[in-house]
């Protein structure tokens, strides 16, 4: 995901606290191994209603977190990564909705990863932590929607590896979702993203500084490049053009060098070193291998058909024009896939120059999209 700021007076949610949930059962995970003392960080936004209906469970991408919107105090230089979209006639209407947001399994931002303590030594786990995957994420939100009293979800919804999660959850656990909205997102991985996902992990392990998971401080050179490369993915050609084209950063002339030269550069580098400061290393070798194994036929003997069996929820699937890291047709497969099914789907190619990002930038349009979607769950249930 992309950074961004945005100006204090824009966000109506105000000064957010994070909640801290935590669980003494043991997760089974599909590895064969367990964990247990799990840490669930998330936020909420809004008030659950007395039957515990009006609830939405929204899943952040790769390098997100549970701050979906407002701010933790009044010194926030931006928002949580959605905060657009939430608030009073917004998609997740507050004065309506109960929104829930939860940093993933594996992650660096308060739930349980490779950075925290293992019970059974007392020391962190680093890559003694267990290899997970989006199924075993699931499995742990489901810990944290039961501690909440929820029965049923009025939809969950993600974009990028969170509509992965949000589609998860639906095959998961069937009885408890009552929609979904997936955003530029698919069923399972293609071979160009577990391609981007591998130079990234061995950008940050080839860095001496991670010292095979064991540093004292963050292999930021690695970490740096892996962001990068994957926010090249995020972007489109005709963004970068736009956006940046063949700018020179500082000078009338190439430096004839390696330095610096053009202004896309130092933006990279921006972003580089924007993201160590605020993610972990092993987080993102963790989560970016829990991504390459999402392929919901593997759930069902190789059948993308027969894993939808018991939904029969809506879908609401969202594409963009010039996303290359999940292009249109991946979307137009998975709506495909599920009226096959015989469930109610609403599919939407939006035209935009944004990329896989513009799940993140085009929220005037998405949000047309999911507030008429929405509505038409909430006065169903």
């Amino acid at each position: 995901m992309s950074e961004k700021t945005e100006t204090k007076a824009e966000s109506p949610v105000g000064i957010v606290t994070p909640k801290d949930f935590h669980s003494d059962a043991r997760l089974e995970l599909d590895c064969g191994k367990s964990l247990r003392d799990l840490n669930i960080r998330y936020e909420t936004y809004g008030t659950l209603n007395p039957d515990a209906s009006n609830a939405i469970l929204v899943e952040h991408a790769l390098t997100g977190d549970a701050h979906l919107a407002g701010r933790h105090d009044e010194n926030d230089r931006k928002p949580g990564w959605w905060d657009e979209m939430v608030g009073p006639g917004r998609p997740f209407d507050t004065e309506k909705y109960f929104i829930i947001c939860s940093n993933v399994l594996g992650g660096c931002s308060g739930t349980t990863g490779p950075g925290s303590i293992d019970p059974d030594t007392g020391e962190p786990y680093r890559m003694n932590f267990p290899v997970i995957t989006i199924q075993d994420m699931v499995r742990a939100q489901k810990l944290l929607i039961d501690h909440l009293g929820i029965r049923k979800l009025l939809s969950v919804v993600g974009g990028s590896m969170g509509g992965m999660l949000a589609t998860q959850w639906a095959i998961s656990y069937p009885e408890m979702v009552s929609s979904v909205i997936a955003i530029a997102t698919a069923i399972h991985i293609p071979a160009q993203a577990i391609a981007f996902n591998w130079v990234g992990r061995e950008a940050i392990m080839a860095d001496p500084t991670w010292n095979g998971g064991n540093y004292r401080e963050q292999p930021q050179k690695g970490l740096a490049i892996a962001r990068m490369l994957g926010h090249i993915t995020y972007l489109s050609e005709e963004s970068m053009r736009h956006k940046f084209g063949r700018k020179l950063q500082s000078s009338e002339d190439y430096s004839f060098d390696f330095s610096t030269d053009f202004r896309v550069e130092s933006y990279l580098n921006h972003q580089g070193n924007c993201f160590v400061e605020r993610f972990d290393a092993n987080s993102y070798l963790y989560i970016t291998r829990a991504i390459d194994y999402f392929d919901v036929s593997d759930q069902a003997d190789g059948d993308n058909f027969k894993v939808f069996d018991n939904v029969h929820c809506p879908f609401l699937v969202v594409s963009f024009s010039s996303d290359w890291l999940f292009p249109e047709y991946h979307g137009r497969d998975m709506a495909r896939t599920l009226i096959e099914n015989g469930n109610d789907v609403t599919f939407c190619n939006i035209r935009s120059d944004y990329g896989h990002d513009a799940f993140l930038l085009e929220a005037e349009t998405l949000s047309k999209l999911m507030i008429g979607f929405l509505n038409n769950i909430y006065m169903e249930d």
